[in-house]
């Protein structure tokens, strides 16, 4: 049994009051942070004053997450939750949460305990400033691989070279929005959705606030290596062009260094020259050569019309089983 007694503090006050922050936690197989997250939120929340609530998105956990979340709710009804009928992925995870989230600021956080709870007060006082977005930059990332560290630094400053937003660098989901600004990401419903990209998308005042990151409380991480490299083609086809503009590049290039060897190759025979010019082995490198650049190409144009044909299904970004504390029908979601 979790011991909950620590989160009923201030519960019976709040209940009918409009929440001025929520907090949106995705959860996936995140059972043992779960009661130690909520606590350490809470904590860092009530010194505030004002009317707050956590909204947790079950995404599809099979580790019994959404029993722990019953038990957090039951002792706290600050503590809400929406539960996937199935595990949709962290974005959609975000998006439901921002959908459901009443708060006039929204606080968009992991609740796997990397991203401290403690930060939130200074983005709370940003907000306070008259900020839009306050996003938390990360200053050290403990208890990660050093091949994570590089790719990551890479991916964000490469993102933001050739995407048309400027997304602050060692930046992820944790940030604070205001209510306008989750409004405007709520009309939005695109699929393959890169929030941190979108909520510096809608433009608004924004800010940083630096921290540490932490190791992981407990469990492991829910981004290897292949969901890493889907998040960041996704960041990049929803922002960027490059790719396919790559493709017009390097024809023209081949072009151009093809006209250059047909006009050597006339220059050559006119001048007698007994050069070798239909050796098979170099014939065949190059055909294939040219080939693998065509399927690459080919592949970069199927994942934009990949992303095209799953918009023009119309299918709904989520579907949500049951909800706790919430009306089913609070969600934001626009009918379009």
């Amino acid at each position: 049994m979790i011991s909950t007694q620590p989160l009923r503090r201030g519960a019976a006050s709040q209940a009918l009051t409009h929440p001025v922050i929520s907090v949106v936690a995705p959860v996936y197989n995140e059972a043992p942070t779960l009661p130690l997250f909520c606590e350490r939120v809470i904590a860092a929340l009530e010194p505030l004053g004002e009317p707050f609530e956590v909204v947790l998105i079950n995404d599809g956990s099979r580790d019994g997450s959404m029993d722990v979340m019953r038990e957090l709710h039951a002792a706290d009804d600050r503590i809400k939750a929406v539960n996937f009928s199935r595990n949709f992925g962290h974005q959609l995870a975000i998006t439901a949460g921002i959908d459901y989230a009443r708060g006039d600021a929204v606080v968009v956080i992991d609740s796997d305990l990397q991203d401290p709870p403690e930060v939130i007060p200074e983005l709370f006082a940003k907000w306070r400033e008259g900020y839009g977005i306050v996003f938390a930059q990360r200053s050290e990332r403990e208890g990660e691989t050093w091949f994570k560290k590089a790719t990551a630094s890479f991916f964000y400053r490469l993102i933001r070279k050739i995407t048309n937003v400027n997304i602050p660098v060692d930046t992820g989901d944790f940030r604070l929005m205001d209510r306008k600004v989750v409004d405007a990401l709520t009309s939005m419903r695109e699929h393959h959705r890169f929030m941190r990209g979108l909520s510096v998308w809608v433009g608004f005042k924004q800010t940083g606030v630096e921290y540490r990151r932490a190791p992981r409380h407990a469990g492991e991480t829910k981004y290897p290596i292949s969901k890493m490299v889907r998040f960041a083609l996704d960041g990049i086809t929803s922002f960027s062009y490059l790719p396919l503009q790559l493709a017009t590049y390097f024809g023209f290039f081949v072009a151009m260094i093809s006209m250059l060897a047909l006009v050597a190759v006339i220059i050559l025979r006119l001048a007698g020259s007994q050069a070798n010019f239909y050796g098979q082995a170099s014939t065949l490198v190059s055909v294939l050569f040219l080939g693998g650049i065509q399927l690459i190409f080919l592949g970069i144009i199927g994942e934009y019309l990949g992303r095209i044909y799953d918009e023009v299904k119309r299918r709904p970004l989520y579907i949500v089983s049951d909800v706790l504390g919430l009306n089913e029908q609070q969600a934001q979601e626009p009918d379009v």
